[in-house]
């Protein structure tokens, strides 16, 4: 079966999702056939790689093949292969009229700091005949002589309607019978990261055509927000006992991670219909609990501790 986030990635910018802004300046470096070093940084799932690869299409066309080259420095973050590989390919002419190759450079900021150095002096001495887009979520963990020498775009997270329009698409070209209740759960868990949303659209299509807010949430393993009201309802009624059941109904009945189930709690306060210093009292506690779990205490314990804290506010 074939992987979805590759079935349907993009393959020219009009196609990207989302970031407008930078597709724009992009489309404008095609026009003049020519690009600058380039930095896209930004939270995993934004579109940063498949932008430049997108780019990279256009630009090139059938002559990509000789002319361009993708790296992930995750993988490779030492200095031979800034020295080696990286270096070696830069030095080199380019195929055909070209006027420079192109090299991508995923996850730079992985690369250790002697590795960047090298990599400043190697775009400093072949910059008339390559060009490097490098790739990263942290801008800050790459010294500033490299950040200096690039265009730097900042890709932001996807908004709700551009996941939305996606997402549809996908479900309509795999058959599938998609909720706005599973759009809004998925857009929700993915926050904003379109492959991620993809992954969890495609992990609930193996589960049924009929893609509903249950089968999103099965498939992430996050308990329903009616679920989590009421847990909370009894905690705040003081009625423990019972909150304790429904909380091991959730866990142990649908699977719903202990530790996750703080976070989704947080998300979830600020729904409720409280006064803001009830809420801001909660969430302290929320800090608390979740600072304990963190350290290595038992999840479940740390749970109910806080859920009977929460009938003591």
């Amino acid at each position: 079966m074939e992987i979805w986030t590759e079935k349907y990635r993009p393959r020219v910018l009009d196609d990207v999702v989302g970031q407008e802004h930078i597709i724009k300046r992009l489309k404008a470096f095609l026009k003049r056939k020519s690009i600058p070093n380039l930095l896209f940084a930004g939270m995993q799932g934004t579109g940063k790689t498949t932008a430049a690869l997108c780019l990279v299409n256009e630009l090139f066309g059938e002559a990509a093949k000789g002319n361009f080259i993708e790296l992930n420095a995750s993988d490779e973050r030492g200095i031979d292969t800034v020295r080696v590989k990286i270096k070696d390919f830069a030095r080199t002419r380019p195929i055909g009229d070209n006027e420079f190759k192109v090299i991508l450079l995923d996850e730079a900021d992985s690369l250790t700091k002697d590795a960047q150095q090298a990599l400043r002096r190697t775009m400093e001495n072949y910059s008339s005949i390559c060009r490097f887009i490098l790739d990263c979520n942290y801008s800050s963990n790459l010294i500033e002589p490299i950040q200096s020498r690039c265009v730097i775009f900042r890709f932001k997270p996807l908004a709700e309607e551009d996941v939305k329009k996606y997402l549809k698409r996908v479900a309509r070209s795999e058959g599938l019978e998609l909720s706005e209740e599973a759009i809004k759960a998925i857009f929700e868990e993915a926050a904003g990261d379109l492959r991620r949303s993809t992954n969890i659209l495609q992990a609930s299509a193996a589960i049924d055509t009929k893609v509903t807010e249950e089968v999103a949430m099965e498939v992430v393993g996050k308990a329903k927000n009616k679920d989590l009201e009421e847990l909370l309802s009894l905690a705040l009624n003081k009625e423990f006992l019972k909150a304790r059941t429904k909380l091991h109904n959730l866990t142990a009945g649908q699977g719903v991670s202990s530790d996750y189930l703080l976070k989704q709690i947080y998300q979830q306060v600020y729904k409720l219909d409280l006064p803001d210093e009830k809420k801001i009292k909660i969430i302290r506690l929320l800090a608390d609990y979740e600072f304990r779990i963190v350290e290595g205490s038992n999840p479940t314990i740390q749970i109910e501790a806080f859920l009977a804290a929460l009938g003591e506010e």
